[in-house]
């Protein structure tokens, strides 16, 4: 009996080995072949295949010549492959490894575009939504990400779109405070409104939601019967902005 079941253990392994996965063809090549293969990859479009030799490039040969350019083509993969968190921390494992690296300028670039552009799959784009209402953290992390490489790095040549970008940032998380201010006033939370839009004024002063900020304050001030204080940021809103709608709004309000 006991040889039967040491025959039938050894059929078994023969048969998980015949029918398991291929033999990695891979095992045998250089340093060479494997950044060859994976920039081609890469330049082609492949961006899983791309991950995977780069992955492996990086395993077997972590202190060859190709170590730097490697990990920051694996993390241009992993953007392109829709994988912004593996992305960042591949950007982030460069920015501490390889400081002094002439391109570390563009792994901050790179780490501001994976927050810039996380979410925006194939969904979002079928289905346009109002930048302004999704979750802001990614954007304030992708200001952070293009601020911090303006100052590190003010000569390098991602300064101009990382700026624009800023600008458009600033615009958007602008925008989703004042959204989220017209919602507690909606809701009669008029503090929470008023603590929503003069944040607003305080740090995003030269973005397009300043008048609606100003508005809100006004608004919401005045329903609160604090009625200097209305009257200040209507007197603002009225002095920069004197077309605004807004201002025959604030003077319709009803105090309670």
């Amino acid at each position: 009996m006991k040889y039967i079941s040491a025959i039938l253990i050894v059929l078994m392994l023969q048969a998980c080995a015949y029918f398991g996965e291929d033999e990695d063809d891979t095992v045998n090549w250089t340093a060479d072949r494997l950044y060859a293969e994976a920039r081609g990859a890469l330049d082609s479009g492949r961006y899983a295949e791309a991950v995977e030799l780069y992955q492996k490039l990086e395993s077997r040969y972590p202190f060859g010549t190709h170590a730097q350019q490697a990990l920051l083509d694996l993390a241009y993969a992993h953007y392109k492959d829709s994988e912004p968190d593996a992305a960042i921390a591949a950007c982030e494992r460069f920015i501490k490894l390889y400081p002094q690296n002439l391109r570390v300028d563009y792994a901050y670039y790179l780490k501001g575009l994976a927050n810039f552009n996380r979410g925006k799959g194939i969904t979002s784009r079928l289905i346009p939504r109002d930048q302004a209402q999704r979750d802001p953290s990614s954007a304030m992390r992708a200001f952070q990400d293009f601020s911090e490489l303006v100052k590190r790095f003010p000569e390098s040549e991602y300064v101009a779109d990382s700026e624009q970008r800023m600008r458009y940032l600033r615009n958007n998380l602008a925008q989703n405070e004042v959204y989220v201010a017209n919602y507690y006033m909606r809701r009669g939370a008029f503090v929470a409104a008023v603590n929503r839009a003069r944040f607003v004024v305080e740090n995003y002063p030269r973005t397009p939601s300043v008048p609606d900020a100003l508005m809100i304050l006004a608004k919401a001030y005045r329903v609160l019967e604090m009625d200097d204080l209305s009257a200040d940021a209507l007197r603002v809103l009225k002095l920069n902005y004197p077309d605004h709608p807004g201002v025959s709004k604030v003077e319709a309000v009803e105090v309670r």
